[in-house]
């Protein structure tokens, strides 16, 4: 399994599938997941002639699990080692949810001062421009919604917060007991468990906090934003509606009555929106 030994000693997985001369396309995955998430986009980008690439962030899958680090400016520090490895140019950015803060903050520290490296981004459920509600975003998610899932974790551990999410609220099973899926819940909670205790913890407040207004404003890139209209976990009313009007060229596509899972639960119409984005 390919590794890459990052500047400060810790290690991140990652993989490099398709074809190797075909346009680069990268994906970036939600908490507390890893790049097993986009496995069903990767083959289908992958079986249509492009290269993609997706990491395990730091602290979550296979890669190591630092103490320090877990934040949004280090998580682009990172990716941006893993581009100049891959010798990447003129790629395509896939984020979903937290992984979608990843890539803004990566066009904003570094594809704005080097035109090469990105040509197109496209933000899927993502918590975009910011998610909870500080005070630069006072309608955001109560930091208390965030503060009960810390509580959780210390009390009775990760794995009953890793189950009961996506039996419930990230897909939507709640709403609609109908769809639920016992293995979609598991493979969920297999990828999650896989991360590190103090990362997941920490990336809590990376992911609620971080506010990527500026990264958006500098952007002048294509970038497509997709987004569940009926999300629980991430309102498209706070993020995606919001963050297409700070964009230089974005757009958005809502999908009415969908979740946060897009990837997983919306894949083979994510799949054609992401193909069309990129042969436009």
């Amino acid at each position: 399994m390919p590794f890459l030994d990052l500047i400060d000693g810790n290690s991140m997985f990652y993989k490099d599938w398709g074809n190797i001369t075909g346009p680069p396309v990268v994906f970036s995955h939600g908490w507390p997941l890893n790049s097993d998430n986009w496995e069903n986009q990767m083959h289908f980008l992958g079986n249509q002639g492009y290269r993609v690439i997706a990491h395990d962030r730091r602290g979550h899958g296979r890669s190591s699990q630092p103490w320090t680090g877990n934040d949004m400016d280090t998580y682009a520090d990172d990716l941006l080692q893993l581009f100049v490895h891959l010798n990447l140019t003129d790629a395509t950015m896939v984020g979903h949810s937290t992984g979608g803060g990843e890539v803004a903050r990566f066009l904003g520290r570094h594809a704005s001062t080097d035109p090469t490296l990105v040509s197109k981004a496209v933000l899927v459920g993502a918590i975009t421009p910011v998610l909870g509600a500080i005070p630069s975003n006072p309608s955001g998610v109560p930091l208390s919604v965030f503060e009960n899932d810390r509580e959780t974790i210390r009390k009775q551990g990760r794995a009953q917060l890793f189950w009961d999410l996506p039996s419930g609220p990230f897909f939507n099973f709640d709403l609609h007991p109908e769809n639920k899926s016992l293995a979609l819940i598991q493979s969920w909670f297999d990828q999650a468990m896989q991360a590190g205790l103090v990362n997941v913890f920490d990336c809590i407040t990376a992911f609620s906090e971080t506010d990527f207004t500026e990264d958006l404003k500098k952007t002048d890139i294509p970038v497509l934003l997709i987004h569940g209209g009926e999300d629980k976990l991430v309102p498209v009313e706070n993020t995606a509606k919001k963050a297409v009007k700070l964009l230089k060229k974005g757009s958005l596509k809502v999908y009415d009555g969908a979740d946060h899972g897009l990837p997983n639960t919306y894949a083979e119409r994510v799949n054609g929106d992401l193909l069309e984005f990129l042969r436009s």
